[in-house]
């Protein structure tokens, strides 16, 4: 398997795209300029089967209806944030986007509590890490030693906690609770900027160094 980082939307939010040996793909927060997106994968004989999305912030969901409508591929979405989709004062976008709220149909696949997910032959950990809002999740595979982690976590930094439903002191367990524990050396692919490992940000985060 590989995958593929993709900054796209009006923040620049990381989409990841991982791909198999059949050019199955599955999608990580499609955050924006969903055309140019499709474009992109069907330049690459991608099928994708299925959106995961980390949370349901505006700039995460913006391309979801685009590809979900080209390829027929179900959204995953945690339970605590299924009615953000269409809601754009709890996605954000009415207070960033001003006249060009986005409104998303609702997730095909609530995700309830962490499990693993499995799709065709791609299988993720589901670890919930909230705190940047209260239906973040992190998507790990241990195969791959790769945590998509939304805003979560980031190189040298962590996610802002004054959006509604923030809380700052939550972030900080679930990263030290469920991110932490991962092996060191585990690749921490990021909502905004470069990647990162477990290891790099366990010695160096400034936000973390309490731990």
């Amino acid at each position: 398997m590989k995958w593929t980082q993709l900054p796209l939307g009006p923040l620049q939010t990381n989409a990841y795209v991982l791909q198999n040996d059949a050019n199955e793909a599955v999608i990580i927060d499609p955050g924006g300029d969903g055309q140019a997106f499709i474009q992109w994968l069907t330049s690459q004989n991608l099928k994708p089967i299925a959106i995961l999305l980390t949370h349901a912030h505006f700039d995460h969901i913006g391309a979801v209806d685009d590809v979900r409508n080209e390829f027929n591929c179900p959204v995953y979405l945690h339970k605590n944030e299924q009615d953000w989709l269409a809601d754009p004062n709890k996605n954000g976008s009415s207070r960033f986007m001003g006249n060009h709220a986005i409104t998303v149909k609702p997730a095909d696949y609530i995700i309830e509590k962490e499990d693993t997910i499995t799709i065709g032959s791609f299988s993720f950990n589901v670890y919930e890490t909230p705190g940047h809002s209260p239906g973040s999740v992190s998507f790990y595979l241990k195969d791959e030693a790769v945590v998509f982690s939304g805003d979560a976590l980031f190189a040298q930094s962590i996610g802002r906690t004054d959006l509604p439903g923030g809380d700052h002191q939550l972030l900080l367990t679930s990263i030290h609770k469920k991110l932490l524990e991962l092996p060191e050396e585990t690749v921490v692919a990021c909502g905004h900027g470069p990647t990162t490992t477990i290891g790099n940000e366990m010695d160096g985060n400034p936000f973390l160094s309490g731990f």
